[in-house]
């Protein structure tokens, strides 16, 4: 029985593999910029740019970071990635603070423009390959930037560079540019349910 069992499983894993490997091999493009969009009310948008940011750290890539919204917190992320990637990682933290805070649009717009400014001398930059937009989606949704703009500048960027943009409420027209769209689906949040931001969780 346990035989049977091993052969029909090694026979589905053999049509598995042809039918995987045949998917691969017509896949002609080797490398390309991509854009990458993390959206939905989920939690982790920011968190899983992080990762790749990890890994292009790990493949010797210079990285740049512009946060649109969060002010200059003091993250265990910001921490570790300067240190680890020591002269191959630009971080800028540039927004307010988060809209509710500031409570002031002219304020918020200004910063906006000048996170999407400094964006845009990080793209210039050849040596860049993985340029994370934190938070550019609320920024887009309160208007604070003109999408047309955004979406022609992030069309028009360098072939080789991949831009990854966080936050909720994605644009259609970013999300119809974009190469790879990923939204988070709120199941569950602990803040629901009383428990605050915590070190290690959240920053």
């Amino acid at each position: 029985m346990t035989e049977a069992i091993g052969d029909r499983h090694k026979a589905k894993m053999e049509k598995r593999k042809a039918v995987q490997d045949a998917e691969v091999a017509s896949k002609t493009i080797l490398e390309k910029g991509l854009l990458i969009v993390h959206t939905g009310p989920g939690k982790g948008k920011s968190t899983a740019a992080l990762g790749l940011i990890v890994r292009a750290l790990g493949q010797g890539f210079k990285v740049g970071v512009v946060q649109f919204i969060k002010g200059a917190w003091d993250t265990g992320e910001r921490r570790l990635l300067e240190t680890l990637g020591k002269g191959r990682i630009e971080w800028h933290a540039m927004g307010e603070g988060f809209t509710w805070e500031t409570q002031d649009r002219e304020r918020d717009v200004a910063a906006a423009r000048r996170a999407f400014d400094k964006a845009k001398d990080l793209m210039a930059d050849p040596e860049i390959r993985l340029l994370v937009l934190d938070e550019l989606n609320i920024a887009l949704r309160y208007d604070y930037l003109p999408l047309d703009e955004v979406v022609e500048v992030l069309k028009n960027r360098r072939p080789d560079l991949h831009v990854v943009v966080t936050g909720r409420n994605a644009k259609p027209e970013l999300i119809e540019t974009a190469d790879l769209v990923t939204e988070m689906t709120l199941v569950k949040h602990h803040f629901a349910a009383g428990v605050r931001a915590q070190p290690g969780i959240e920053f």
